[in-house]
């Protein structure tokens, strides 16, 4: 069942209204499309590729993608030490005046009495008002359960825009790791059905996933994806590790409505493990 999620309001501050200032989303270019810059990035729970947590070096990585709507993943809320106990979703919204929903993949009970609870999961940070936010169970094999079965578990993030007066369903997953593909497979169809039938709730909107999908675009497993949504990343560049790529398995996805302008791969091999995907897409006001 869908959980409903947090929605965090921005936090104003003159940094934060600098930032605005810097990141104002765009002007509609003309009447029938809306220009739209989105980004995906997997922060690596704030740690870069030296494994140092560092949040000042991801907020710039981040603030110089100037995306209206980002998707983080591996995002850590008072998880514990490696992040040092911060929310981390929250943190980053704050430091660049973004609205942000965090979805939890894990939710576990704190360490000390009256902690908050520890939690990992995925994130949206939008430029753009949040009107509802949807926590989606998809397939998973826990990496918290010693003896893991795959089982409908929460962690696949969803929230709605209104992009100049179009609703966008903003989806953001980070599908399973393993070189076996069986988890990834029931993933995308557990993600096509969802993804259909939230569409079918709204009639006009316009739909876009972002995620690590831990594939490639070629692998088997996705292929299904590619049925309804296109790839709007690069045709070329790597996305992993950040510091030397060899694949890109980090995807901008866009369906009906949504045309992909340009792409590209940033050329950030420091602030997380992956390198972030940013697109330039047109969304179609009928």
């Amino acid at each position: 069942m869908p959980i409903r999620v947090r929605v965090l309001p921005q936090l104003v501050l003159s940094a934060t209204l600098l930032s605005l200032v810097a990141w104002a989303p765009p002007a509609s270019a003309g009447g029938s499309a809306v220009p739209l810059r989105i980004a995906t990035y997997n922060i690596h729970a704030g740690s870069g590729m030296d494994n140092v947590f560092d949040l000042d070096r991801q907020t710039a990585a981040l603030r110089a993608l100037h995306a209206d709507v980002i998707g983080l993943q591996e995002v850590d809320v008072h998880w514990g030490d490696r992040s040092q106990g911060l929310d981390v979703a929250r943190e980053l919204a704050d430091r660049l005046g973004m609205r942000v929903s965090f979805a939890p993949i894990y939710s576990l009970d704190p360490v000390t009495a009256g902690a908050p609870r520890r939690e990992y999961g995925v994130a949206v940070l939008s430029r753009y008002p949040i009107r509802s936010a949807v926590n989606h169970e998809i397939t998973r094999l826990s990496t918290q359960d010693p003896n893991p079965v795959p089982a409908p578990a929460p962690g696949f993030g969803e929230v709605t825009l209104k992009v100049r007066g179009v609703p966008v369903q903003v989806f953001v997953t980070h599908l399973d790791y393993r070189a076996d593909p069986a988890v990834r497979t029931a993933q995308v169809a557990d993600t096509r059905r969802i993804m259909t039938a939230e569409r079918n709730a709204v009639p006009g909107a316009r739909q876009v996933l972002l995620g690590d999908f831990n594939a490639e675009r070629s692998a088997p497993e996705l292929a299904p994806l590619w049925q309804e949504l296109t790839d709007a990343g690069p045709s070329a560049g790597g996305s992993f590790p950040a510091d030397v790529p060899v694949k890109r398995i980090d995807f901008v996805a866009v369906g009906e409505g949504i045309r992909a302008r340009s792409a590209e791969v940033v050329a950030e091999a420091a602030a997380s493990d992956h390198r972030p995907v940013v697109a330039e897409v047109a969304v179609s006001r009928r």
